[in-house]
């Protein structure tokens, strides 16, 4: 039986080839999940360009305080080593860029307290009122429901051809299919192309070009680009359409040539026939009354 060798090195566990993988002499992280007593910050105040290091950190202390606790400048300056005029200056920078709010407000008695407002994403002010309250729980904050999504307007009515042949719905269809290739941004789904072919097959429908179709269509797009593509055609489709064409009656049958003049068989006169050997009408009635 084969035995293991004891002092034999481990195999060397496989490079980790995802793009998380720690650079040589980089930051690594030794990670544990917290459970209890953490407070959620944001990378946008953990990572501020502008804020000082002593900003950033009083900041993330402050949010991690429970409601009702004590930001004053005394009660931190008695917490933290540095000393009055830096945390007053770290205090100042806080409230420029929004994570620090101060307000006045009249308590009963009639004397005025000015409280201090923490925010966590300066600049929102519609936050659920279950999300703040779990900051102050230090718990993560309870995710908010998606919002359901508006269904879109329906697209505006297009005129309809008179006769809409199957030949001309496919003829109308190709043009629509082949908008795309003119401008990207007209890239029209297969539900929108079967709204919008009666409308192209009206014009065509109207002895309007297939490129002057083309070109009423795609030309002169708006420059801040399209935000719905179908929506634009269908209006372009109903208040550019052109006049049907003027009525033509049909061309009258050609009158018949004339016959070719010929003598007549019987006295020789000139007279007008399809065929040679043709009597004239007085030939024709004496040999009818000597029967």
């Amino acid at each position: 039986m084969d035995t293991q060798n004891p002092s034999a090195p481990p195999c060397a566990e496989s490079r980790n080839a995802g793009k998380n993988h720690p650079r040589a002499g980089g930051l690594t992280h030794d990670n544990a999940r917290h459970i209890t007593r953490f407070t959620v910050i944001g990378n946008h105040l953990a990572q501020h360009r502008e804020l000082s290091l002593l900003a950033i950190g009083l900041g993330v202390h402050i949010q991690s305080l429970p409601k009702g606790a004590r930001v004053d400048i005394k009660s931190l300056t008695a917490r933290f080593p540095e000393g009055a005029t830096r945390i007053a200056a770290a205090l100042r920078e806080l409230e420029s860029h929004g994570y620090l709010r101060r307000e006045r407000s009249r308590i009963p008695g009639g004397r005025i307290v000015t409280r201090t407002v923490s925010c966590n994403q300066p600049g929102r002010h519609d936050r659920h009122p279950a999300a703040a309250t779990a900051d102050h729980a230090h718990v993560p904050a309870t995710p908010a429901k998606p919002k359901k999504r508006t269904p879109r307007k329906p697209l505006p009515a297009v005129p309809h051809p008179g006769y809409p042949a199957p030949a001309l719905l496919q003829a109308a269809t190709d043009l629509l299919a082949g908008l795309r290739r003119h401008d990207p941004r007209l890239l029209l789904s297969a539900c929108d192309m079967a709204h919008l072919a009666p409308g192209v097959a009206a014009w065509l429908e109207r002895d309007v070009s297939p490129d002057a179709v083309r070109q009423a269509l795609a030309a002169d797009l708006p420059p801040e680009g399209v935000r719905r593509p179908a929506a634009l055609l269908a209006h372009r489709l109903t208040a550019l359409l052109p006049p049907p064409p003027p009525f033509r009656a049909p061309a009258a049958p050609p009158s018949p040539a004339p016959h070719r003049m010929r003598n007549c068989d019987g006295c020789d006169r000139g007279i007008r026939s399809p065929e040679p050997g043709t009597r004239c009408r007085d030939c024709r009635e004496r040999s009818a009354a000597a029967l």
